[in-house]
């Protein structure tokens, strides 16, 4: 640590190998501090809900119960209902989550999305608001 930056010493060849991942784990942290992470979720389907209160997240999945899911620590989220997009043409509601550890962040996103997995088909499901999802054509008539 020096006035003009941060500096490693590569002394063996596994040292040499963690120095990249060093270098993106310490980027991670000072951005994180100083900007923050956001990611941003899709709620999709008809009757789908999801609801902030406090340190949960309520959602209706068109499962028989309601899914509660605790936030960790340092995660906050906010939802806005937007009407339908012409990649979805369902009314939905986006998720904002935001926190400083992208690690954390990815993780939180990644158990909502695994809740319910967006439907192949309809594309009913907790999906990534920046992954575009390509829908498979159903059945032809005769």
């Amino acid at each position: 640590l020096g006035d003009d930056g941060l500096q490693a010493e590569r002394s063996s060849d596994e040292l040499a190998a963690q120095h990249g991942l060093a270098r993106a784990l310490a980027n991670n942290a000072i951005v994180g501090v100083t900007e923050g992470f956001t990611k941003q979720m899709d709620v999709v389907g008809v009757g789908y809900r999801a609801e902030p209160q406090g340190r949960k997240v309520n959602f209706a999945l068109g499962y028989s119960h309601p899914v509660e899911y605790n936030l960790p620590e340092g995660i906050d989220v906010k939802s806005e209902r937007v009407a339908a997009k012409a990649s979805i043409p369902q009314y939905q509601v986006t998720l904002t989550l935001s926190g400083i550890d992208k690690q954390r962040l990815g993780q939180v996103a990644a158990e909502m999305h695994n809740l319910r997995k967006p439907d192949a088909y309809k594309g009913k499901g907790v999906r990534y608001a920046d992954v575009p999802l390509k829908l498979k054509p159903g059945k032809t008539g005769k």
